[in-house]
């Protein structure tokens, strides 16, 4: 798995496209600037991996939890999940934390610069809207 190149396409007067390019698994997969999928349908576990990496993130089981509750979630209603949605959902199922409050802080340990950004990214999602 590699970062191919870095690319910039001149799209018009005031729209510049810079993507990037990886191989992974032999197969070539394109990014915006900031990681996410030209083609959502190209995400796989690599890839995430491969973002994960660069990011400097290790991925565990609550990562991975995230990443496939994102995935989920977006299948069946085709919008990105919030961090409200996310913690009301998965906080009372998780026993360890006492409350929505300890587990929306776990969730930014896990992802300590902007939670529901990066599991959309790694998730193989569009980009939030400012206000998710």
């Amino acid at each position: 798995t590699t970062l191919v190149s870095n690319k910039i396409d001149w799209l018009g007067p005031q729209e510049i496209l810079m993507t990037r390019q990886f191989s992974i698994g032999g197969k070539s997969i394109e990014t915006n600037e900031q990681g996410f999928l030209l083609n959502l349908d190209d995400w796989s576990e690599d890839f995430a991996k491969e973002l994960a990496n660069q990011d400097g993130l290790d991925l565990h089981v609550d990562h991975w939890e995230l990443i496939w509750y994102f995935r989920e979630f977006y299948a069946e209603n085709q919008v990105n999940p919030t961090m409200h949605t996310m913690v009301t959902s998965l906080g009372p199922k998780n026993t360890h934390f006492h409350d929505q409050k300890a587990y929306e802080k776990h969730i930014y340990r896990l992802f300590p610069r902007d939670p529901v950004h990066e599991l959309c990214k790694l998730s193989g999602l569009p980009m939030p809207q400012p206000d998710d």
